[in-house]
């Protein structure tokens, strides 16, 4: 056998060593740990976050409440490095309640949260990201590096926790 040959099949293998790795990194990925009411609003309240709805309710099968039931744990944890990172009060007005736009990375599957607007969160937000422009809808994006999108809009911040 020739040492080009001996490479060639050499380099197929790890190349496909390579492609499993990537796909089963992917699909580990794709997984997520979901928390409870209770876990999330313990976490989410010891790092000073706080939650308001207009109906003054938890419950996820009410859109006029604030429910974290079933929010990704990673979208709770990346809520307490914005407190973290900014500095800046938060207020939840938008968890995983019903009444929000559906897809994957939606409300009701625990990716997003809604913030209301203060000072602090839209000067930290928009100096600290990249503007990205209008969303479909008209809205403005920014877009950290770690590829979370912040949605302003009018009356609250739309997050998208990837």
């Amino acid at each position: 056998m020739r040492v080009h040959q001996v490479l060639s099949r050499a380099a197929i293998g790890t190349a496909a060593i390579a492609a499993t790795l990537l796909f089963a990194t992917a699909g580990e990925a794709s997984a997520v740990t979901k928390l409870s009411q209770s876990a999330a609003a313990s976490q989410l309240g010891a790092a000073g976050i706080t939650h308001s709805s207009s109906g003054g309710c938890t419950t996820r099968s009410n859109s006029t409440c604030t429910s974290y039931e079933q929010i990704n744990t990673s979208t709770v944890n990346q809520a307490i490095t914005l407190r973290n990172s900014s500095g800046c009060a938060i207020n939840i007005t938008g968890g995983t309640e019903v009444g929000h736009a559906s897809g994957t990375y939606s409300h009701y599957n625990g990716y997003k949260i809604d913030i209301s607007h203060n000072a602090c969160n839209d000067n930290y937000i928009k100096n600290s990201f990249s503007y990205i422009g209008l969303r479909g809808d008209g809205y403005p994006q920014w877009k950290s590096a770690a590829g979370n999108l912040y949605c302003d809009e009018g009356n609250h911040w739309d997050i998208t926790y990837f």
